[in-house]
């Protein structure tokens, strides 16, 4: 039997300007399945994930990274293990080895969250436009 997963969609609406581009302010939790998990309790969980990834900066850029784009998928399995696909700026960037455990820490406490899981990606490459309006603004790109 298939598990029904719930998707906390970290993949915002796309501007037809930039289909790249991951706006934080679009972001939406959704269902796959029948959810387990009332819609409510659904979006507490994803409001508190965003508000987490936010606290976890990149240290050689100075916004977090969830406005940078690292986070390419947020999901939520009905065991209530939260898994988190991301990638840093460039493969060889300095804290590699680091940035999935500051990940992992900054969502571990979430009430609902059972367990956590960071997978490391590169596909696709990171590119500036996956970056959100607020953190170029921070970088005086806009």
């Amino acid at each position: 039997m298939d598990e029904q997963r719930d998707i906390i969609d970290v993949k915002p609406a796309v501007s037809e300007d930039a289909p790249d581009a991951a706006p934080a302010d679009a972001l939406q939790a959704e269902t796959t399945g029948s959810s387990v998990f009332p819609q409510a309790e659904l979006d507490r969980i994803t409001a508190d994930v965003i508000r987490g990834l936010k606290t976890v900066y990149d240290p050689e850029i100075p916004v977090d990274i969830y406005e940078l784009g690292l986070i390419y998928k947020v999901d939520l399995d009905d065991d209530r293990l939260l898994t988190i696909d991301m990638t840093l700026t460039a493969p060889g960037c300095p804290v590699a080895e680091e940035m999935p455990g500051w990940v992992e820490g900054a969502v571990r406490g979430i009430e609902g969250v059972d367990d956590v899981k960071v997978v490391m990606t590169f596909e696709p490459p990171w590119t500036p436009e996956k970056m959100s309006d607020e953190a170029k603004l921070e970088l005086g790109w806009l």
